[in-house]
């Protein structure tokens, strides 16, 4: 796709290996990977402005190519539900950033839906040297952090891999609904899982991608965090 192979080439030509996450997410978009909505602000009245725009609760989270992991600098802020805390929040984030990365160049400020809770997902993909893009999915949260409960397939994967793949994982009961919390939308994880699959297929410069958390629920599906690394 044109556009992604133009965002990509714009990273390349700033020097960058990571995506900026707005980048990574009008990607996911090009690709049918469904996202919060978000906005790129450039100041605080911008992101007043967008903030009601989205319809609150929002989130804000800080832009720049020198911050990667934005909640260790106080980059994030999270459930603001007026333009008063959406204004408080800015100037926080802003020097929050200072106080940790004096240097970092700031290129604005994510304004993005708070999407309700519901079950957590992850899907990504790492480049193996041997097969190529090998996707992993599994449950967000203690799931993947302690259990280590993923599944893997080297794409391309069909829809038949997909849902293989989904099963797999031990925590497979909680999708389809366990002591009364509703059934998650699998089709849409399938969708998810398929559409990540033809991303890095069609573009091999991808590194190393992360859609960690996705919600899921019980119609659809929306990504919280996009991260994509480039070769």
């Amino acid at each position: 796709m044109e556009k992604v192979s133009q965002i990509f080439e714009n990273a390349r030509k700033e020097g960058r290996k990571y995506l900026l996450e707005p980048e990574a997410k009008a990607v996911c978009m090009e690709y049918g990977i469904p996202v919060t909505k978000f906005r790129m602000a450039k100041n605080v009245e911008e992101t007043t402005r967008f903030a009601e725009e989205t319809g609150y609760p929002v989130v804000l989270k800080i832009v720049s190519p020198d911050v990667i992991h934005k909640f260790d600098v106080g980059g994030v802020v999270l459930n603001l539900k007026s333009s008063q805390e959406v204004r408080d929040a800015y100037n926080k984030v802003m020097a929050n950033v200072k106080k940790h990365k004096p240097d970092a160049k700031i290129v604005g400020v994510l304004v993005q839906e708070m999407a309700p809770p519901s079950t957590e997902i992850i899907v990504g993909a790492t480049k193996d040297p041997q097969f190529g893009p090998a996707l992993m999915f599994g449950l967000g949260g203690i799931f993947v952090e302690v259990l280590k409960d993923v599944s893997f397939r080297i794409a391309p994967i069909t829809k038949s891999d997909a849902r293989e793949m989904i099963t797999e994982v031990k925590g497979y009961p909680i999708l389809r609904g366990y002591r009364g919390e509703p059934p998650s939308d699998i089709n849409a994880i399938v969708e998810v899982l398929l559409n990540t699959s033809r991303l890095v297929m069609d573009h091999p410069e991808i590194r190393e991608l992360d859609l960690n958390p996705i919600l899921v629920y019980e119609k659809g599906a929306k990504t919280v965090d996009a991260r994509i690394i480039l070769e």
